[in-house]
């Protein structure tokens, strides 16, 4: 049976969907199959958004309506009948599942006293203990978006009092409190207030842990509960008119009204405000379009045109030629019912809006006790590691001794995104490489957070002058001269080497605009091989269903000479390690063992031999087959008695064309995680990207890249 999780609230609007986010995101660490159930659907006219969100997470594979339980209207007409279904279906998830996060219901139909008892009744029936969300704020205040009146700590408490008796009357067990929203300031005296009542209270089944029941309280952020402009395209039904669609994401953090002169309505643009303008006032739409790209106005997050006057041609022609990125919606309605709809807008957490997911989940991770969490449920240390698994290991270990890591493609969105996600969790500190004004705009406009990073220009005149006298003295044999070096320092992949060398970032992360000889060229200069290497080669980290498994060379040697060979296999050896993987090393050619013989399988034998003469103590297998090395069965025929053969964890492969074909045939195949290529030889890392790198892939190199960094720190 599944270990599942009831999050339920005292009432709406509590961020439930910001708890629910973490503790998914928390299980996918810990076990391998975990599963999203919502009890009750918020809606029947859209699809319940909470759910979708969830859905998203990497760790989860199951279909959305499989993971709803029923409607609030089944819920109203017969709640006994609505809770066998509630039953049945969930039953049907939690069969596919190690674990489940149940979502309860959110007070947004039939909200009463009587909500909570019966979410109450749902948990109990499910067997599955309740994560109890009460808010730390109340009483919503319409004169500024997005905010609300924080609760005193007393006053939380006393939420959590009222609810407690409902949960024990209904025979549900308590597994844990989270305060959400609450007072920045106050977040200890709000942990203290809840877990006194908590304690005096009567509940079934209370988690028995040494401290007590666990309490937790999180902070109020504003762009959590900001709406977004696609929220505000909703609520005024408008219509997506002009600049860069993808932006909708963006929060809204305030409520711009322009109904006055352009002189006036220029003072008064803020931050992130969405500027509301009547359709027939295209001199004050010109001038807000102006302002917002000048960059000594507020960045606004967009326009709302009301009013059914169309867009002049000329008007819509010369805005066009502007190439401004800044959404506009138009809408039909009236200036004041334009301005009404958007200041009720609420926030949603959803995966297509990077800044809140991010948001959401360093949040959760910072300030919930995340391991007390898993253990409260009574959830074992898993036997495989899925890929999902082995990128947190990476997240949590780069996390664990921050190292600071230059990226030199700050033109690159992908680039800054990834950055945000690294600042956001807190993986690594970040240099990134560009013009400030240029960059910082940038990510302002793609409504993401790099604050936390160093913006610095390859052009700053103090940097090209000590990376060009330092590039002319390890160049000089060369005839480099200080000229030269200044003009060649200023290529950003130079200038990112030269700030590993100097000690300014402790590894590079670059490719993403750039090809492989651009990005590793300079470190061959300037870096280095380590002293007992002669090649830098590379290495993916393959996390197939089960288990991480080593592939080298596949990215960088094209025809490694025998001495090379054992070069990749040492240095692949100790890459698996400094990641957690217990090398068994396999020499791959076309034959196994002495059965086979030929120039190219004596170049793997002589590499093998010399691969146990300089590590002597690394379990190695070579020539070997893949199928002797990978398959227990193949390597008792083949090799009975070996060490390597049928439980080997790093392959390596005798030429760029096999390793290549091989790590692409695995990761189309099987459905593999390739995570790299991790360049290794180097006195220090520098690690090159794919030009068609995702997000997701940049932000594993830059956790790569630190883990390398904290390792040769600790040499």
């Amino acid at each position: 049976m599944a270990k599942s999780i009831y999050i339920t609230s005292v009432e709406g609007h509590s961020g439930k969907s910001t708890i629910a986010l973490g503790v998914l995101d928390v299980l996918s660490r810990a076990t391998p199959r975990v599963g999203v159930f919502r009890a009750i659907a918020r809606s029947t006219d859209e699809p319940d958004y909470v759910l979708q969100m969830l859905l998203d997470h990497d760790g989860v594979d199951l279909a959305y309506d499989e993971c709803i339980g029923v409607t609030y209207d089944e819920v109203r007409d017969d709640p006994d009948g609505a809770l066998a279904r509630i039953v049945q279906r969930y039953k049907a998830v939690e069969a596919q599942c190690d674990t489940v996060v149940i979502v309860g219901s959110d007070y947004t139909d039939v909200g009463s006293p009587a909500e909570l008892g019966y979410n109450a009744r749902i948990a109990a029936n499910l067997g599955a203990p309740v994560l109890l969300v009460v808010s730390g704020r109340g009483g919503e205040a319409p004169e500024q978006l997005g905010t609300s009146t924080a609760r005193t700590p007393e006053e939380v408490g006393q939420i959590a009092a009222l609810a407690l008796p409902e949960l024990a009357h209904a025979r549900a067990g308590l597994m844990a409190v989270v305060a959400n929203r609450v007072d920045p300031d106050r977040l200890t005296d709000v942990v203290d207030a809840v877990r006194a009542v908590v304690d005096a209270a009567p509940v079934a089944d209370r988690a028995t842990t040494e401290g007590g029941l666990p309490v937790w309280a999180l902070p109020e952020d504003r762009f959590l509960i900001a709406p977004s402009m696609r929220g505000v395209l909703r609520s005024v039904g408008g219509r997506f008119v002009k600049g860069d669609e993808t932006l909708l994401t963006r929060e809204v953090l305030s409520v711009v009204v322009a109904g006055m002169s352009m002189v006036n309505v220029l003072p008064r643009l803020t931050e992130g405000a969405v500027v509301v303008i009547p359709a027939d006032r295209t001199e004050v739409l010109l001038a807000t379009l102006l302002a917002n790209a000048s960059g000594t106005f507020p960045s606004l997050a967009g326009i709302v045109l009301n009013g059914p006057f169309p867009l002049p041609d000329a008007i819509d022609r010369l805005i066009d030629g502007l190439g401004s990125a800044l959404p506009i919606i138009a809408t039909d309605l009236g200036t004041y019912e334009t301005a009404v709809k958007i200041m009720s807008t609420r926030g949603r957490l959803a995966a297509d809006s990077q800044r809140r997911y991010d948001t959401a989940l360093a949040m959760f991770e910072t300030h919930v006790d995340t391991q007390e969490l898993t253990q409260s449920l009574g959830l074992a240390r898993p036997t495989v590691v899925t890929p999902l698994m082995f990128e947190y290991e990476l997240m949590e270990r780069a996390r664990s001794d921050r190292r600071r890591i230059v990226l030199p493609e700050g033109s690159d969105d992908r680039v800054l995104r990834a950055a945000a996600t690294v600042l956001a969790r807190g993986i690594a500190d970040l240099t990134i490489l560009g013009e400030e004004i240029e960059v910082r705009s940038r990510a302002i406009e793609l409504g993401i957070d790099i604050q936390a990073a160093q913006v610095l220009s390859p052009f700053d005149a103090v940097h090209v002058d000590r990376f060009a006298r330092e590039y002319e003295r390890l160049r000089a044999h060369k005839g480099v001269t200080y000229a030269k070096a200044a003009d060649t320092v200023t290529d950003v992949s130079y200038f990112g080497t030269l700030m590993v060398h100097l000690g300014l970032a402790d590894g590079m992360v670059s490719g993403a605009a750039h090809t492989t000889a651009h990005t590793i060229r300079p470190a061959f200069e300037i870096i280095k091989t380590k002293p007992d290497t002669s090649v830098v080669s590379s290495v993916f980290l393959m996390a197939l269903a089960d288990r991480v498994l080593v592939y080298g060379d596949c990215a960088v040697i094209p025809d490694p000479t025998m001495e090379q060979l054992a070069d990749i296999a040492v240095s692949s050896a100790a890459t698996a390690a400094q990641f957690g993987i217990d090398p068994r090393v396999a020499m791959l050619s076309y034959s196994t063992g002495e059965s086979g013989s030929g120039a190219d399988v004596d170049k793997v034998r002589g590499a093998t031999a010399l691969v146990r003469e300089r590590a002597p103590g690394l379990l190695v297998e070579g020539p070997i087959q893949y199928d002797a090395a990978a398959d227990v069965a193949v390597a008792a025929a083949k090799l009975p008695g070996s060490q390597v053969a049928g439980r080997a964890t790093v392959f390596i492969f005798p030429d760029l064309n096999t390793g290549n074909n091989t790590y692409k045939a695995v990761q189309r195949s099987a459905g593999a995680v390739a995570i790299g290529p991790v360049l290794q030889g180097l006195n220090k890392p520098i690690n090159d990207l794919s030009r068609g790198a995702l997000v997701d892939d940049i932000v594993n190199t830059i956790a790569i890249t630190a883990i390398q960094a904290q390792g040769e720190a600790h040499a």
